[in-house]
């Protein structure tokens, strides 16, 4: 089955894309993931200058679920501009560049940098929840904050296309949607991960995270972002394209995001669990399930279930 589609004017091979946060900001690495079968590759969160992170340990996971307290390390725009002019010589899949500020200002400021690197999209992170002690409440909890960041962004970024990665932390996902819909976004990308959480080892009887707590992703989120994905689509009217993430493990997985509206699938925590392949295998299983149910294209899938609550 073709898997292919054209979103607001970029083709991607397939809907799997690798979500940010996801094996670093080298074009190496990108490549790799795309010949593992990737329609498309995210950069883990890029900020205007050097970001530390949180030190170790920063990363704990089950079958479950996956808790991450990494802090969004990052060498700056510089080292961006290295890696993605190396990536653009002979781009295998399209590339989104995510990107990360503390303020509104910081915001336009990176994004106009990325955009000078010709990324096909570019993600506003206004959403991580793990930084919370540096920066406060993210932008994405508050709908006239998330449509500050969204129309300072789209003023600086010309005709590339912005998704504002949303969170589900916010109290009302819809209005933070079409505030930034209002705004000028063209996409979303939803979610990011939930919480903060907690995990404590029993022995020491302390937090295992050396940050004490961290964002949640895994197969336990899937849930909340197919709940998410679908009142994001239905506030816009289904008008603009969601990248869906948060515990696509299999295409079954993956075809459940695109009836609740998704049009591209972001892959992350399944990588640990299912290989470096797990792009290639999800495309498989979703050819798979089209053709034992007579689906032969994805746009026949995307927001489906919306329209079969009308009927």
């Amino acid at each position: 089955m073709n898997l292919s589609q054209t979103i607001l004017g970029v083709t991607f091979k397939n809907p799997t894309v690798l979500a940010s946060g996801i094996w670093g900001i080298t074009s190496s690495s990108w490549k790799q993931v795309a010949a593992n079968g990737a329609g498309a590759v995210t950069t883990k969160s890029l900020w205007l200058k050097e970001h530390k992170g949180h030190p170790n340990p920063t990363v704990i996971s089950n079958e479950h679920w996956t808790l991450n307290a990494v802090g969004v390390p990052d060498a700056g725009v510089e080292k961006a501009r290295e890696e993605i002019a190396i990536y653009n010589k002979d781009k295998p899949v399209p590339l989104i560049a995510n990107v990360i500020a503390d303020t509104v200002e910081n915001f336009a400021k990176t994004a106009r940098a990325i955009g000078e690197l010709d990324p096909d999209f570019i993600e506003i992170n206004i959403s991580c929840p793990n930084v919370e002690h540096e920066f406060g409440k993210p932008f994405a909890c508050s709908a006239p904050d998330a449509a500050a960041v969204t129309k300072e962004v789209k003023t600086v970024c010309g005709k590339i296309p912005v998704f504002i990665k949303l969170s589900p932390n916010a109290e009302d996902i819809k209005a933070v949607a079409i505030a930034c819909a209002e705004a000028g976004a063209d996409g979303f990308t939803v979610i990011n991960t939930v919480g903060p959480g907690m995990a404590i080892d029993l022995r020491s009887r302390m937090p295992i995270l050396a940050n004490k707590v961290g964002g949640l992703s895994g197969p336990g989120l899937k849930p909340i972002a197919v709940r998410c994905i679908a009142d994001v689509y239905s506030a816009t009217d289904g008008k603009l394209p969601i990248i869906g993430t948060g515990g696509v493990h299999t295409g079954e997985d993956a075809i459940e995001f695109l009836l609740a509206g998704a049009s591209l699938i972001g892959i992350g925590t399944a990588i640990g669990t299912r290989g470096q392949d797990v792009f290639k295998k999800v495309c498989a299983e979703m050819s798979a399930w089209c053709e034992a149910e007579g689906v032969s294209e994805l746009s026949e899938l995307i927001g489906g279930m919306h329209r079969k609550m009308k009927n």
